[in-house]
């Protein structure tokens, strides 16, 4: 299979409200893609059309080789999905919802399932009802992981887990795509995001601005720092990227966060007389995704347009 997942021009409304304007992209196999983006940016929507609980006003959407659209049962069979707010039977106990959901699966659910509520310490007998949000939780993700899907997607999904079994749980994620599975992460967790992610992509309004490996991502952006002599010349100074996302200006500091630096900028810069300091290092994802909220930026060019 040569992607997991294809989004294709895929756009969709809601009365008068866009939630996907033209998404497009690929997912490939045995990776952790993350999606992200503001409450609103269209990361559920987005969701819900793979896997068929929603249809698109326009484009396809492919999941594991299925059209989204048509074979929507054949792909929530095939993947492990655990939405944000996981609605599960609260009259049954941790073990009944395990066994009323191997019937649907091959044999060996149910074993795996065991497993996974003893990995989370989950008590079997424990009503669904009398469970915290963690603990819930962790019921959703013990029945999603337990057929062993090629697939996971994950709607915010550590919500509620104290931070020792979100470590865990993550550290599970980057193990799942070393085997060849493939994880599909929607997170306001960014620092987590940047510790275990492949490929990011980030939505503003309905649209994707960035789709790109996450090492690529940091390895051409860069954060410049630099302080005046005087606050005026702040029109002399020289722009050392390609493409500019944010900049700030307190008064004689001036911080520019952009893409692909130009190295002979970047000397023009050091050497300028107007500068006091001078200083350049990488930013974080968490960092990069504020620097695109806060401004409207169109999609960067292709790499065979640069």
């Amino acid at each position: 299979m040569k992607n997991i997942l294809e989004l294709e021009r895929v756009s969709k409304r809601f009365g008068r409200n866009v939630a996907l304007d033209n998404v497009s992209y690929e997912v490939a196999p045995g990776t952790v893609f993350a999606l992200l983006g503001e409450n609103g940016a269209g990361k559920t929507t987005t969701i819900r059309i793979l896997l068929g609980l929603t249809d698109a006003d326009m484009g396809r959407a492919a999941v594991l080789g299925y059209d989204s659209g048509k074979d929507d049962l054949i792909i929530r069979k095939k993947v492990g999905y655990v939405p944000e707010q996981p609605v599960l039977y609260d009259w049954m106990s941790v073990a009944e919802i395990g066994q009323f959901t191997a019937a649907f699966y091959p044999n060996g659910f149910w074993q795996e399932y065991c497993r996974q509520v003893e990995q989370y310490e989950l008590p079997p007998g424990a009503k669904i009802k009398s469970l915290s949000k963690g603990m819930r939780a962790k019921v959703s993700l013990a029945l999603a992981l337990a057929h062993d899907p090629e697939l996971l997607i994950l709607d915010e999904p550590t919500s509620g887990l104290d931070a020792m079994v979100r470590r865990e749980f993550l550290e599970s994620m980057v193990d799942r795509a070393a085997a060849g599975k493939s994880v599909f992460l929607s997170s306001h967790q960014l620092g987590e995001v940047e510790r275990v992610a492949d490929t990011v992509a980030i939505m503003k309004k309905s649209k994707v601005v960035v789709v790109e490996p996450l090492e690529v991502l940091k390895s051409t952006t860069n954060l410049v720092t630099v302080t005046l002599t005087d606050a005026e010349n702040r029109a002399k100074l020289t722009v050392p990227f390609k493409s500019v996302i944010e900049e700030r200006v307190n008064g004689r500091e001036v911080q520019i966060l952009g893409r692909y630096l130009n190295p002979a900028a970047q000397n023009m810069l050091q050497s300028d007389q107007n500068i006091t300091r001078f200083e350049i290092r990488t930013p974080s994802l968490e960092e990069i995704f504020i620097a695109y909220m806060g401004k409207d930026c169109p999609p960067l060019p292709a790499e065979k347009d640069k």
